[in-house]
């Protein structure tokens, strides 16, 4: 990728990202990383967070969010039901609450809340909703470079829609927690992934939400094999960048 504009990306496993401007300022997609026993640590020692952008509140997305609102008081977006549960654990001041297909501006970053195809219903591994349906993330950053966070999903026709009007240049799609079959109603295996990518057209695709911990019954190391399977027959080899927990990347 092209250090053209000066934005950059890291990767903290699961469906955390840290998206960092030319000027410092810093969001975070999906917090769950200083609880993660996995991860690399970088992240307990953040010295600014700005903004804390927020697909959904499953707690393998949401856990980290409460305590890092507490220590760096970023603003908070999401969708409507749960931004009524942050308010309730006495954050109301910082939230910024979305419906799906609406847009907002929060400091250098443009968000655009999307539709996702996930039962809110789920529960599995300990992992449950506390509110609110889960949504993808159109964010838009100076320079004009856009990323598109899916969340958790399925496959669904809205992919097309979402390339269609929004143009995402970088896709971070889900990749793992497939098995048993029945999970497809709610997470997209490697072949489903990338479909949507190439319903999106976006340029770049960055794999997530495998490998970090155990969810399903698929061996830990499969998806990201399949994956590199798919995009070959696909011919998108060169177009699909994994990342490393806690390696960024330059826009």
């Amino acid at each position: 990728m092209l250090n053209t504009k000066g934005n950059r990306i890291t990767y903290f496993g699961h469906s955390t990202f840290s998206l960092t401007t030319a000027s410092g300022e810093v969001a975070l997609i999906d917090p769950w990383v200083t609880t993660n026993p996995f991860c690399p640590p970088g992240l307990k020692s953040i010295s600014r967070l700005d903004t804390i952008f927020l697909s959904h509140a499953h707690t393998d997305h949401f856990g980290d969010l409460l305590a890092l609102a507490k220590q760096h008081h970023p603003k908070i977006v999401a969708i409507f039901e749960t931004c009524l549960y942050i308010a309730e654990k006495g954050f109301e001041k910082e939230i910024c609450p979305m419906g799906k297909g609406g847009t907002q501006t929060v400091g250098s970053f443009q968000v655009t809340m999307t539709h996702a195809f996930h039962s809110n219903s789920i529960e599995d591994s300990g992992v449950r909703i506390y509110a609110g349906e889960p949504a993808g993330l159109i964010i838009r950053m100076p320079g004009g470079f856009t990323a598109y966070h899916a969340g958790d999903t399925a496959y669904f026709a809205g992919f097309r829609e979402i390339g269609r009007r929004l143009s995402p240049e970088l896709a971070l799609l889900p990749i793992g927690a497939y098995n048993p079959p029945t999970f497809r109603n709610v997470h997209t295996n490697p072949a489903d992934a990338t479909r949507a990518f190439l319903d999106l057209k976006s340029r770049w695709m960055v794999p997530m939400h495998y490998g970090t911990f155990r969810l399903s019954h698929e061996p830990v190391d499969e998806p990201l094999q399949l994956l590199k399977q798919e995009a070959r027959s696909a011919g998108i080899e060169d177009r699909v960048v994994v990342l490393e927990e806690g390696v960024t990347r330059f826009f």
